[in-house]
């Protein structure tokens, strides 16, 4: 290992579509994560739609992370990620975003989008580890808080125009 590197080992992790037997674990990692949490309705809702698509990061035949995202024409919109809080900073997180990555150009599409919350800091810093940038901000965008919202972007042509930095209501202070 070179000196640069971390001395933590990467975790292997097997990648796949979500299954219904995969739903007590991710709603345990989900539980596990946000405050304001979705229930086993809310994913099931969203599963059944034609453009959502569940997956899930199995290590040791357990599920560690998940991810939710949406199918849109010209982008991908992720809705809900998380990696259970005894397997963060693994690898198992950055090894979901590129699959999902890796489906853009396969599929024609250019981006992937997400909106992270104002206070969520190490999301925030995960995202922009993986090459995601902050576009906007969406004010008062939860309804069970007042908090603001970052939409993030990745793009495969990474030749935007200057990246705009979004201020908030923290960031004023």
């Amino acid at each position: 290992m070179s000196s640069g590197q971390s001395s933590k080992q990467a975790l292997s992790v097997q990648i796949r579509w979500m299954i219904r037997r995969d739903m007590p674990e991710v709603l345990r990692i989900e539980n596990g994560s946000f405050e304001f949490n979705w229930t086993e309705e809310d994913f099931l809702a969203c599963l059944r739609q034609r453009n959502c698509i569940g997956m899930v990061a199995e290590h040791e035949n357990h599920v560690v992370g998940f991810m939710i995202y949406e199918l849109h024409k010209t982008r991908l919109h992720i809705l809900n990620f998380a990696v259970s809080p005894a397997f963060r900073r693994l690898g198992a997180g950055s090894q979901m975003i590129d699959k999902l990555i890796n489906k853009l150009s396969q599929q024609r599409r250019q981006e992937i989008v997400l909106e992270v919350r104002e206070t969520n800091l190490a999301a925030q810093l995960f995202y922009h580890t993986q090459g995601f940038r902050a576009v906007r901000v969406l004010r008062n965008h939860y309804s069970d808080s007042a908090e603001d919202a970052y939409v993030m972007q990745f793009r495969l042509d990474q030749e935007t125009s200057d990246a705009y930095v979004p201020s908030n209501r923290i960031a004023q202070y």
